[in-house]
């Protein structure tokens, strides 16, 4: 047996006994407790979360506070083989199961309120009163369409009822954080209309310090709102108008060092001279339409989203204190702003049918406009740089147009009562339109075309089937082994100042195969819950992107297979009343069977080379009890901690920028009595430094340090 599969089968073992051993232990005691029951809508209908045939991952309303759960990247861990991190400027690189984004197309979706978050300029990455989150392992591009080749991860925010509920909180900690969030839910018309709003504002101090001029650098504030009106004409029938938006502010968006040596040496101190403030703006709004009937399901989401980013006056382009190169994109409102608009109509069997037969279908429609103006600054040192000159701009301009629709379906099949049939189909078809033009201008000059107006054109089209079998031996255990595929759409290269790098060349898109077998378990009356997943994905068609700098432009090409395959575990525990335990284990060995690329003009293979951004092992231990100090007055002491583990994982296709195995401890503690909570927290309280994202030039971006705070919440 190899070490690596030693390593992971002894970590999943030992954990499974931890869980499952005062069970055995206590199974004749009578102050029990079972763990909630979840229902999911991750096939796009509602189902119970353990009979869903489908590797996904439910975070409770409860589990994100349990969590201090603020941004989505923080799943990382707590879902198996999903890791999600960012440069610090926002825009989370998502990988699961070693299939990982790699341009601002994702490889795994994100869906909000059924919506889906179109591309990483365009989602809405805070999270605040939330209902749940679903997360799906492995490709679901029948359902779920383009960008679903690794996953997709389903956010549900928390809906009005007859009943006024809210809340408020306030954090405060240390490196000047605060959050101050509230949310109210309430009927205006009992039966008819509903309102709801959550808002939240955040702020806090550099974790970095600017040696250049001795200063906090990446300071950040932010607002975030989500509001919606929810009217119910007649019985069966709603229609809900939502209004969500994030405004971001961030004193230094790239807090970077240059090399690995240079971030653990210096960890979290940098050297920049340029040193300016990103603007991030994003608005999100729709309209869902849904019908519940006797014999059909109707849903139509109209979704448009908008997002305006820019630096005042620009951000450094070689993160170092020369007045080398700076990078600017602040020419108004009408460029660097993102439109996506979407259409989506589903149909399906209704939830509470007795026919064997289940099925969901629909269509769907997006068009994009990506207007993107940004200029490259070579200042009076850029000689040091290599620059031909110096004190001149090069500014890109590229109009991309977006268009594409969809057709897709699923049914489900009961042969027996224990045996189920799954098969689906999708066909997606898009045209992209890409616009470029260049443009040369020194200083206190007027700009001089260099390269005319290009564009070119090309669409391209996928099929998404799928199929598997469910099978249920008894009523707590469901089996099911499936095939998936998903796919991340193809596209034309950006104008990059390389000349070896020409614009407008298209590349396919990529596509996921996935099988996998997995097994779901409720046991011990919902005191113990044990799911695990054995997969194998290729990956086919591979875009490998490539950072052309100074102009930090990205450019694609298709140039490598990808072979992924592991298992997951998930375990929940209540042994006795008030202590809850939770494990979470994921293996993932990621390597490309074929990898060519060009390096300083000479062909490299890089075949067996690990994939990025993907750790080979995650692992997370929760434990949490309830201590009742007062049964009368219901007030409970609560003890709270986290372990989470990952493994070795890799940055850059060389696989030379690496990050060796880590581990990051949190934990809470506080005091509950009914509608009021107070608790202490600690976060990363051993202060590991780790790699959180590299690029592959060697810039290093380090994970959040060790963070404390107070947490006060009411509810009503």
């Amino acid at each position: 047996m190899k070490p690596i599969f030693r390593f992971a089968s002894i970590h999943a073992f030992r954990f499974t006994l931890i869980l499952a051993l005062p069970l055995v232990l206590l199974s004749r005691a009578t102050a029990q407790t079972q763990l909630d029951s979840v229902t999911v809508t991750a096939e796009k209908r509602e189902a119970p979360l353990q009979k869903v045939p489908i590797s996904v991952t439910a975070i409770t309303a409860k589990q994100v506070d349990a969590f201090r759960l603020w941004d989505i990247k923080g799943i990382t861990g707590i879902v198996p083989n999903l890791y999600s991190g960012n440069s610090g400027d926002g825009r989370n690189v998502t990988s699961i199961r070693g299939v990982t984004t790699t341009s601002y197309d994702p490889a795994v979706a994100t869906y909000i309120d059924g919506v889906n978050q179109f591309s990483l300029d365009t989602y809405i990455p805070e999270l605040n009163d939330i209902e749940r989150i679903e997360i799906l392992r492995g490709p679901q591009g029948t359902l779920y369409g383009r960008n679903a080749m690794g996953g997709v991860i389903n956010i549900i925010t928390k809906q009005p009822t007859n009943t006024t509920t809210g809340f408020a909180q306030i954090d405060e900690g240390n490196y000047g954080q605060q959050r101050y969030s509230a949310g109210i839910r309430t009927p205006l018309v009992d039966n008819k209309l509903f309102f709801g709003a959550a808002a939240a504002y955040n702020r806090r101090n550099g974790y970095y310090t600017n040696d250049y001029n001795n200063t906090s650098f990446d300071r950040q504030s932010g607002f975030s709102g989500n509001y919606y009106l929810k009217y119910l004409p007649v019985a069966g029938w709603s229609l809900t108008l939502n209004v969500k938006h994030q405004n971001n502010r961030n004193w230094g968006a790239f807090p970077l060092s240059t090399s690995v040596t240079d971030a653990f040496t210096h960890p979290f101190h940098l050297d920049q001279n340029a040193v300016g403030k990103m603007i991030d703006n994003t608005l999100n709004a729709s309209l869902a339409i849904k019908h519940s009937g006797a014999n059909l399901e109707f849903s139509s989401i109209t979704a448009w989203q908008n997002n305006h980013r820019y630096y005042q006056p620009s951000v450094d382009g070689d993160f170092s204190p020369i007045d080398g190169v700076t990078i600017v994109n602040d020419f108004g409102s009408a460029w660097n702003n993102v439109q996506v608009f979407t259409q989506e109509f589903r149909f399906a069997s209704p939830n509470n049918t007795n026919s064997p037969l289940t099925w969901t279908a629909g269509a769907y429609f997006f068009h994009q406009y990506n207007p993107n103006k940004q200029a490259t600054h070579y200042g009076a040192d850029a000689a040091l740089l290599g620059a031909p000159d110096s004190n001149f701009s090069s500014i890109d301009i590229t109009k991309g147009k977006n268009t594409g629709v969809a057709g897709y379906g699923q049914v489900n099949y009961a042969v027996t009562k224990k045996l189920q049939l799954i098969a689906g189909l999708r066909y997606d078809y898009e045209h992209r339109y890409l616009d470029v033009t260049e443009q040369f201008q020194p200083d206190g000059q007027s700009a001089i075309t260099t390269t005319p107006d290009t564009s070119a054109a090309l669409h391209f089209s996928a099929l998404s089937p799928k199929g598997g079998l469910q099978y249920q031996p008894t009523n707590n255990t469901d089996l099911f082994i499936t095939y998936s595929r998903g796919y991340r759409p193809g596209g034309l290269t950006q104008l990059s100042p390389d000349p070896t790098q020409p614009p407008l060349n298209p590349y396919n898109p990529e596509y996921s195969n996935n099988i996998e077998l997995g097994i779901k378990n409720t046991l011990w009356d919902r005191r113990l819950i044990l799911n695990a997943t054995a997969f194998l994905t290729h990956v086919t068609n591979a875009q490998v992107p490539t950072l052309i700098l100074p102009s930090a432009i990205t450019v694609t090409r298709n140039t490598g297979k990808l072979i992924s395959k592991g298992v997951e575990l998930e375990a929940a525990a209540s042994p006795v009343n008030g202590l809850t335990l939770a494990y979470n284990f994921g293996y993932t060995d990621a390597h490309y069977q074929s990898l060519a690329l060009a390096e300083n003009g000479q062909a490299v293979d890089l075949a067996g080379k690990k994939q990025i951004f993907t750790p080979n092992i995650t692992s997370m231990f929760a434990p949490q009890y309830n201590l009742p100090l007062s049964a009368r007055r219901h007030v409970n002491l609560v003890l709270r901690g986290e372990w989470f583990y990952l493994g070795r994982e890799y940055f850059d296709l060389d696989n030379t920028i690496t990050q060796s195995p880590h581990s990051i401890l949190n934990a809470r503690v506080g005091v509950t009595i009914p509608r009021l909570e107070l608790y202490v927290w600690a976060r990363n309280f051993t202060n590991t430094k780790y790699i959180e994202y590299a690029y592959d030039f060697g810039a290093v971006h380090l994970g959040d340090p060790h963070t404390w705070g107070v947490t006060l919440k009411t509810t009503w």
